[in-house]
């Protein structure tokens, strides 16, 4: 599954969903993760609250899961409708170090928010 980061430098998760200016991507699987690529988020001139979260949902709708700082209620709604989860992580938290959770997640019984996730991602 792909997992993207909201984040300013590629390192920490460390942004807002809907002010963040770059997503970083990872491909895990039980195992094993990869870094696929940093989406930086395209810049208009002019744009509302509504056109910001589209442009980021876009930007990142292949990815399963979105690991934020933090997300509005309607941003969130918006998401989980697109069938992706976000994750609420403390702020400054490495991506390193949740690429890891993630994966000790996956290594045993995970839990029942991420093995939901997981049948809904199989089901296609």
């Amino acid at each position: 599954m792909k997992v993207a980061f909201a984040t300013d430098d590629g390192l920490r998760v460390n942004a807002h969903f809907g002010q963040s200016p770059m997503f970083t991507v990872y491909d895990v699987r039980p195992g094993e993760a990869h870094f696929v690529e940093n989406r930086v988020v395209p810049m208009p001139i002019t744009q509302d609250e509504s056109g910001k979260i589209d442009t980021r949902i876009r930007l990142i709708e292949d990815c399963t899961l979105v690991f934020l700082m933090q997300i509005g209620a309607s941003a969130a709604a918006r998401v989980t409708r697109r069938k992706m989860m976000p994750v609420k992580v403390p702020a400054s938290s490495s991506i390193d170090e949740q690429v890891s959770r993630l994966l000790e997640m996956l290594r045993g019984k995970p839990p029942m928010w991420l093995s939901k996730v997981l049948r809904s991602e199989q089901d296609g």
